[in-house]
C-alpha cells in the first residue's frame, strides 16, 4: 500500500475525516505497519492504550473477558479501527484484540493525534461515560 492509499484510508475513517490532507500524509508516513499472524494479539484487555489500530487487510476477534470466559463481541476486516479510545482518553483498554487470519495493521500512537494537554484524563473519561 502506498503512503497516498494509506491517506484515503485515513480520510475515510471519522476520527480523521477532518483533518487537513497534508496532517494527514504526515500520519500516515510516521504511523507504523505492522503485520500479526493468527492468533497473536494487537492489544490486551486491562493494558493502557497507547495506539490505535487501523487494520488494512485481514480479519480480528475482539473478545471481552468474563467470568465464565471469553467472549467475542466484533470482528474488524479492512478499514476497521481499534483502540481509537487510546488516542483520546488515558483508559485502559477495553477489549483483548486477537488477528483471525494474517493482519495488517497501521499503529498510530496518541502522540502522532494529539497533544498530551489535549487527551481526556481517565477520571473524567468515566464520569461521563
Amino acid at each position: 500500500m502506498s503512503i497516498n492509499q494509506e491517506v484515503e484510508l485515513l480520510r475515510n475513517i471519522p476520527l480523521f475525516a477532518k483533518i487537513e490532507p497534508s496532517k494527514l500524509k504526515l500520519l500516515a508516513f510516521t504511523s507504523e505497519r505492522l503485520t500479526y499472524q493468527p492468533d497473536q494479539v494487537l492489544c490486551r484487555q486491562g493494558d493502557m492504550g497507547d495506539a490505535a489500530y487501523i487494520i488494512i487487510e485481514g480479519e480480528a476477534s475482539v473478545r471481552i473477558a468474563t467470568a465464565s470466559g471469553d467472549i467475542e463481541v466484533a470482528r474488524l476486516g479492512a478499514g476497521d479501527v481499534v483502540g481509537e479510545i487510546a488516542i483520546l482518553c488515558d483508559v485502559p483498554r477495553t477489549a483483548t484484540v486477537r488477528a483471525v487470519d494474517r493482519v495488517t495493521t497501521l499503529k498510530i500512537t496518541k502522540e502522532l493525534v494529539l497533544p498530551t494537554d489535549q487527551r481526556v484524563p481517565a477520571d473524567r473519561h468515566r464520569d461521563h461515560a
